[in-house]
């Protein structure tokens, strides 16, 4: 005689993995383009989220360095607004959840 096989229990991890992508806040990514000038980065960063102009300068260095910022993050309508605002500066902006 064989030993029951036991079943997998992918249900109920499935949904704790839905619940904690839930609790997740969305990040708004600025990515780096070869149309706006650094500086003009750096202003839309200060004019749009309040940024003080060494943090404005940080993100921008990280968009041109490093290819993509992560400027904000919240709610998912939050973020949406924000990503909106960036794509009305001429910017290209994605919104993600956090990992």
């Amino acid at each position: 005689m064989t030993t029951p096989v036991e079943q997998e229990r992918t249900q109920p991890e499935a949904v704790g993995e839905e619940i904690a992508a839930e609790d997740r806040p969305w990040q708004t990514v600025v990515w780096n383009d070869p149309v706006n000038l650094m500086s003009y980065v750096t202003y839309v960063f200060q004019k749009l989220f309040g940024f003080s102009r060494d943090k404005a300068t940080k993100l921008m260095l990280d968009v041109h360095h490093k290819g993509k910022a992560i400027v904000t993050s919240g709610t998912k309508d939050k973020v949406e607004a924000d990503v909106a605002k960036l794509h009305a500066a001429g910017l290209w902006a994605t919104m993600q959840r956090a990992s």
